[in-house]
Formats: C-alpha cells, sequence, structure tokens
C-alpha cells in the first residue's frame, strides 16, 4: 500500500483558504490534516468548528482532525457535525481512552490516538487493535515549523512491530517536521500517513512538493 499524504491546514494561507483547499483538492493529497487546539493541553490556539465547517464545504477529500484540547470527549458530535471523518485525540489528554475511541466510532467517523514526543508507543498496548490511526508527533505539539525529532523512527519501528503482532490495521501518522529529507526514511520504517504544514506550504509550487512527496521509495 503506498503511503498517504495530509497537508496540514495551519500552515495555509488563512486570507485565502479556498485557494488553498482547491490546490489540496486538486493535487495528488489524499487527506486534509486539520490541527485544532486550545491553549490549555498546548500553549497556542487554532481554530474551531466555524473554520472546519467552511473547509469541508470546500474539500472533496476526507478531514483528519487533530485535537490538541483537554477533555476531547466533551466535543465528539459536535466534530462529526461539523465535517471530520477522522478524529484524533491525545492519550495524554483522555484519561478513559478506551471509551472516546468507542464513543467517536459510534458516530461513524475513524477513532485515531496521537502521542507527545515523550509518550512511549508501549501505553498503545492495550488498545492497538481498537484504533484506525497512531498520530506521532514528531515535533512537540503546539507550533509548527520545528525541527524533527530523530528519535521517532525508533518509535514508528516499534509501533509498526506492535501493529504486527497484534495482526490489526491501523496507520501510522507523523506529524512534525516531515521534509522531502526525511520522508522516505519515514515510509522505510514503517510510517502511512505523511502531515506536511511548512514544507507544502512554504515551498515555491505546493503542488509540486506534494507529488515529490508521494513519489514511491527509491
Amino acid at each position: 500500500m503506498s503511503h498517504l499524504v495530509a497537508p496540514s491546514v495551519l500552515s495555509a494561507d488563512f486570507n485565502h483558504l479556498g485557494r488553498d483547499a482547491e490546490m489540496i483538492n486538486n493535487s495528488q493529497a489524499d487527506w486534509f490534516h486539520v490541527d485544532v487546539m486550545d491553549g490549555v493541553f498546548v500553549p497556542n490556539i487554532s481554530f474551531g468548528f466555524p473554520v472546519i465547517k467552511a473547509l469541508k464545504k470546500l474539500a472533496t477529500k476526507p478531514l483528519d482532525v487533530h485535537l490538541m484540547i483537554v477533555q476531547p470527549e466533551r466535543y465528539i458530535t459536535q466534530f462529526r457535525d461539523a465535517g471530520a471523518d477522522i478524529l484524533t485525540v491525545h492519550l495524554e489528554a483522555s484519561t478513559h481512552l478506551h471509551r472516546t475511541i468507542q464513543a467517536i466510532k459510534a458516530t461513524g467517523m475513524k477513532a485515531g490516538v496521537a502521542l507527545n514526543p515523550h509518550t512511549s508507543v508501549t501505553l498503545l498496548e492495550d488498545i492497538i487493535v481498537d484504533i484506525d490511526l497512531v498520530c506521532m508527533m514528531s515535533v512537540n505539539p503546539g507550533f509548527g515549523g520545528q525541527k524533527f525529532i530523530q528519535h521517532t523512527f525508533k518509535k514508528v519501528e516499534d509501533l509498526s512491530n506492535m501493529i504486527r503482532r497484534h495482526e490489526t490495521e491501523c496507520h501510522i501518522e507523523i506529524d512534525g517536521g516531515v521534509t522531502l529529507d526525511n520522508y522516505q526514511k519515514l515510509v522505510h520504517t514503517g510510517a502511512t500517513v505523511l502531515v506536511a504544514g511548512n514544507t507544502v506550504f512554504g515551498s515555491e509550487n505546493p503542488t509540486s512538493t506534494i507529488a515529490a512527496l508521494k513519489q514511491p521509495l527509491n
């Protein structure tokens, strides 16, 4: 199975959101990655339901919504109604993670769990068979444009082995610092979804950059 690319809308130009959404629609990208931050779980605030609803009207591809918020279980139905196709919550923010995953799936969305850089993948052992995606933070969450944390490669390898051991299907998504220089090694190691923000929207030709990130491995 070829890997997926999910441009991060947080890096788009919000003065021209329609233009950037159209670019993603017409590119080889697979998903829209949408970061929701509350200023509590992470030291930044992004956007909420109105922007996601607007984006859903523009997008012809799935919305991959990543919640960096406390008590994410309070808003599951609202995110589904706003247009989320995949909803990812942080393990560190979810006291009753299994219950939250079941609640997400009950709405018809796919369910993901995100891990901060310091969080061990071993904590997913008891829930890996219940989830559709693991979002591996390869930078500290809250801000774009950070440097990739090299230890991520080892975590991806460990998680890939866990998924095989449990004979389940689960995407491994890398969020943060994905570039044209490291994406091939990430996919070789086991990553199946690449989130790219600055790499895509900071390039002279975002469509070509997405196409480059979609290239098969050497």
